[in-house]
């Protein structure tokens, strides 16, 4: 079984400010409200802890191998609930140039795995909508960084 989500916005600044806070790995538990904590700082083909905690939904700590660190392009790992197979998730983010004003975010994850039909609601809603409350947040610190 199989399931994807995605979540796009548009963020009024330009993607080397919208990269700057996607890989501030530190800050996150300043303003995300749902990727809450890297223990360490991430690096392709390494494993690091990320803390997530979903609005009105589970929170879990996880230990995802980092598949892409592409700076001002994409951000992306692959983890897996207890064992390979059971449910895995490949969560990513992409940007893109609108303008040099105008940054596309687009955040997104491809569910596989057995027990993902059981999850199907909890993927479709709780964890959808905590990706759009992440983008929602990264626009909001992305802009205000740059007012000031």
């Amino acid at each position: 079984m199989k399931a994807h989500i995605e979540q796009t916005i548009i963020i009024n600044t330009s993607i080397e400010s919208v990269w700057n806070v996607l890989a501030d790995f530190n800050s996150y538990s300043i303003w995300s409200p749902t990727i809450k904590n890297f223990f360490s700082i991430p690096s392709v083909g390494e494993r690091s802890k990320v803390r997530l905690e979903q609005p009105d939904g589970p929170s879990m700590t996880m230990n995802p191998m980092f598949l892409v660190i592409n700076p001002q392009k994409e951000l992306r790992w692959k983890g897996s609930l207890f064992i390979p197979g059971l449910f895995d998730g490949e969560h990513y983010f992409i940007l893109e140039k609108k303008s040099d004003h105008e940054t596309v975010v687009t955040q997104g994850e491809y569910f596989s795995g057995v027990l993902v039909y059981f999850f199907r609601k909890m993927i479709y809603g709780v964890t959808s909508n905590g990706f759009k409350s992440f983008n929602e947040a990264l626009k909001k610190q992305v802009e205000n960084r740059n007012i000031l």
